[in-house]
């Protein structure tokens, strides 16, 4: 049995049923752990979706940006954007199905010594206390009134965290930490208009996860939602987004040994939203 960790897949299906092949999946076996994204800006994100879905305990997902921002069209609380691809999904007999499971899945995901999340974790919070503050997103999603507890969701601020923050601004918070974030500075207040490389980083603000005595720093965190920083593994931080919807590549890795496994990618515009 082996445990797969793949990258943002983004509606690439193609590209994710040849890393499929290339690592031997076995679903009776084997698992696979999907870092979120698993749909939108790709050509074939309802074959995406229905795959996860059917596969069942061999896979497990945290909710990535554009997972959520699914939900939340299909919702109504959300409207397409001009470079999106999840129309075909609205439009599937299936889509109240396959929209039902997905706001069943998590916003992370914590096992042995690894824990997941789409984008990252703000420095000053443990893993226990971020499973926690994930418990409280994942709980509201799965209600029926799901609509009106996120129609605040959109916006970037606050930026930080405060303990004693509550709804909306709380909620919007961990979504964005956990979904968004990818560069704060030292006190944790999160910059979302970066989205380049590590050299290119505006001053004042570093990558979520080399924030000095970050509090999560004692397990190995897997994420992706950085295409531009591309694979980038140390001891307690795999990321795992190369950008297969940029024509980049699609990534896995065997946690048990840490074998990493890619295929090029070479995505066909697609229509959109």
């Amino acid at each position: 049995m082996a445990t797969y960790a793949i990258g943002d897949i983004q509606g690439c299906y193609t590209a994710f049923v040849n890393l499929l092949d290339l690592i031997r999946f076995n679903p009776k076996q084997d698992r696979l752990w999907l870092v979120g994204d698993i749909v939108n800006r790709g050509p074939d994100s309802l074959s995406m979706l229905r795959f996860a879905k059917a596969a069942g305990e061999s896979v497990v997902m945290v909710l990535g940006n554009h997972d959520l921002h699914l939900i939340m069209v299909h919702a109504g609380i959300g409207r397409c954007h001009k470079n999106d691809t999840i129309q075909p999904i609205l439009e599937a007999d299936d889509c109240d199905e396959l929209l039902h499971w997905l706001r069943q899945q998590r916003l992370f995901y914590t096992e042995s010594n690894y824990a997941m999340v789409h984008a990252g974790l703000l420095p000053a919070w443990s893993i226990t206390q971020s499973e926690a503050l994930a418990g409280e997103v994942e709980s509201a999603l799965r209600q029926a009134n799901y609509p009106d507890v996120f129609s605040q969701l959109y916006g970037n601020q606050p930026d930080y965290w405060k303990d004693s923050w509550s709804n909306p601004e709380r909620m919007r918070v961990i979504i964005n930490a956990m979904t968004r974030m990818r560069v704060c500075n030292s006190d944790g207040r999160m910059g979302f208009a970066f989205k380049g490389t590590l050299q290119t980083i505006p001053d004042g603000f570093m990558p979520w996860f080399d924030v000095p005595n970050r509090a999560s720093s004692n397990q190995t965190i897997i994420c992706g939602h950085w295409s531009a920083l591309g694979l980038h593994i140390t001891d307690n931080m795999i990321a795992l987004d190369s950008g297969c919807v940029w024509n980049g590549q699609l990534s896995a890795m065997r946690l048990e040994d840490r074998k990493v496994f890619q295929i090029p990618c070479d995505t066909p515009a697609a229509q959109g939203c």
